[in-house]
């Protein structure tokens, strides 16, 4: 059990971050250091808690960040450009704050830090457009120079070297986790099950770019924490990268669309539209490695993981 530590949290009002905080709040001091681009905690009673800190800046502004990470026991990485229309209309603050964030906080944490652990956010999507049971040691593919889609999975994935690097050559304690189209309560963004499930509550149309037929495998939030935590606590975590998902979860975009549709009761019609980027057709992970060396198993099916998200939107939306 992680407690009586001082746990920094970059991007920690995110949905993530938020679920995270969520879990660690009683037994631990949590400074959070966001820049409220994407706010899910003020959909929670946490900022009123007295052992929870949140420092509003950007991972860019270096000294701001070195005040902050002061004396921090477990820092955990999650801030981010992310969102397939957000890279694309900002490629160049994608690259800035996913690679000089990231080496950022890096440096903070080295300096400022008697570190236990940190964990660092990367991204399934360094698999590239057809990721089906690739293990973490698999060859990774993505897309071509001048192609934005890639440009987050390629900041990212040099923001795990970035990481790794420091772990060579100053032994920081870090570990990487690959998360797999984590959705549930508090999502904010533009991730498919919240924007599928708000659209179906009040019964608008549900836009699917191309045929649907998309494969993706769903992570339901709480087991995206358990992992982490796993992370934190297991000294076999560290030096390593870990994919974090639940392949029995797997279904196209249609049928996810459908599903959330009957879930909820709605009288939403499907309409496709025509796909603008290039996207992700297949992704599934492989997680024996986490099963092995973190014991982590994914424990909430898709079904129960949207019935626990309607509902959760249901009485956000007042409906």
């Amino acid at each position: 059990m992680i407690k009586n530590k001082k746990i920094f949290i970059t991007g920690g009002a995110g949905f993530i971050g938020t679920a995270l905080c969520s879990r660690l709040i009683d037994k631990n001091e949590i400074v959070i250091y966001d820049s409220l681009r994407r706010n899910s905690i003020k959909d929670t009673d946490l900022l009123s808690r007295g052992n929870l800190t949140l420092v509003k800046g950007d991972v860019l502004d270096k000294k701001r960040l070195e005040k902050a990470i002061e004396n921090s026991d477990i820092v955990i990485h999650l801030a981010a450009i992310a969102g397939v229309d957000t890279v694309l209309k900002n490629p160049l603050d994608t690259l800035k704050i996913n690679l000089i964030g990231t080496y950022n906080v890096l440096e903070s944490a080295r300096k400022h830090c008697d570190l236990e652990r940190f964990v660092n956010f990367s991204t399934s999507e360094v698999y590239g457009p057809y990721a089906y049971k690739l293990n973490e040691n698999s060859n990774i593919t993505i897309g071509t120079v001048g192609e934005a889609r890639w440009i987050y999975a390629n900041s990212k994935l040099t923001a795990e070297h970035f990481t790794f690097s420091y772990y060579k050559q100053f032994n920081l304690p870090v570990v990487s986790i690959r998360p797999f189209n984590v959705y549930g309560p508090g999502q904010v963004g533009e991730g498919a099950v919240h924007v599928f499930v708000v659209n179906a509550l009040k019964n608008n149309d549900i836009q699917i770019h191309g045929d649907g037929n998309q494969i993706r495998a769903w992570c339901y939030i709480s087991d995206i924490v358990d992992a982490t935590l796993l992370c934190i606590e297991k000294k076999e975590a560290i030096g390593d990268v870990f994919n974090i998902g639940n392949p029995r979860s797997t279904i196209t975009i249609l049928n996810l669309a459908q599903k959330i549709i009957q879930l909820s009761n709605s009288k939403s019609k499907i309409v496709f539209v025509p796909k603008n980027y290039v996207d992700v057709e297949l992704r599934v992970p492989d997680i024996e490695k986490s099963r092995r060396k973190l014991g982590f198993e994914p424990k909430v099916d898709l079904e129960e993981g949207l019935k626990r998200t309607i509902e959760w939107y249901k009485n956000k939306l007042g409906i």
